[in-house]
């Protein structure tokens, strides 16, 4: 097979049915070179002879360890601490204030929940835990914790680890950077601190499928269900509503098409829901 040669149309079409079967994400045609070159890496490290060769081997019951390296391969988006920095200004100021407050009214427990769906690398939930951190003074004597889902191990096994270079953290300022990272050896790349690794779980995870944990106080999910059709946005979306508290946040990215989903929401911004 020459290092150039893409998907047939009929190649394309069975890998996309397969992706979407696992994991209910829908390619676009148009993502046809970047879904070759991705799978070309897959042919490569399993020595498979063509693209064929592969999808017959994935599609096997022999090929169950090789699904996880192809959803790794195929969903993989690069991300960068802060992004869209007005969220994590709603997180950090108007959110946190309500829960210390709604506390203060003996109206919640001092217990804060927050899920990171499809976190990726896990930029997100770090940081979602430098806020919380940085409000460690109005929230003493609570108990904080963040879970940070993907379904691809690869980008856990990355986000576990928590060091980044320094393209993913153009958005931290030089006090965060201080405070809340440890300069590598090298000088090119920097580790999130540990009292701030301590605050996220991270966990494999398909968003087709409910996450059977206790309910949150804001989820965010952002950047991710553009990549789903319609239907796997509802099954989405309705696994997300029923993993938000009374009174919990949905925090959206702002091209996810999703809108007129979230009827059983109150819209409170562009970006932000509440179940009530």
């Amino acid at each position: 097979m020459s290092v150039t040669e893409k998907l047939s149309p009929q190649q394309f079409g069975r890998f996309r049915d397969f992706i979407y079967r696992q994991s209910g994400i829908r390619v676009d045609v148009s993502k046809v070179t970047l879904v070759s070159n991705r799978i070309r890496r897959r042919l490569r490290a399993g020595a498979f002879t063509d693209f064929d060769a592969y999808y017959a081997h994935l599609t096997s019951p022999q090929g169950a360890g090789e699904l996880e390296q192809f959803l790794d391969a195929i969903t993989t988006n690069e991300t960068h601490f802060f992004r869209t920095a007005g969220h994590f200004d709603w997180f950090r100021g108007e959110f946190l204030t309500e829960m210390i407050q709604r506390q203060r009214d003996a109206a919640r427990p001092p217990l804060l929940r927050i899920w990171s769906a499809a976190c990726s690398t896990g930029e997100e939930p770090y940081s979602l835990a430098i806020c919380i951190t940085e409000n460690s003074l109005r929230l003493r004597n609570w108990k904080a914790s963040i879970v940070g889902t993907d379904i691809s191990e690869a980008v856990l096994k990355e986000a576990r680890q928590g060091i980044y270079q320094k393209r993913s953290l153009e958005e931290v300022s030089p006090t965060q950077l201080r405070r809340y990272f440890d300069a590598q050896p090298d000088g090119n790349a920097w580790q999130v601190k540990p009292a701030v690794r301590e605050l996220v779980e991270f966990r494999r995870h398909n968003l087709m499928d409910p996450l059977r944990l206790p309910p949150f106080d804001c989820i965010f999910i952002r950047n991710v269900l553009i990549y789903f059709d319609r239907e796997s946005k509802q099954a989405v979306i309705k696994n997300l509503i029923g993993a938000l508290a009374r009174g919990g946040y949905l925090v959206v990215g702002p091209s996810e098409g999703i809108y007129d989903m979230l009827e059983p929401l109150v819209k409170r911004a562009t970006y932000l829901y509440q179940k009530t």
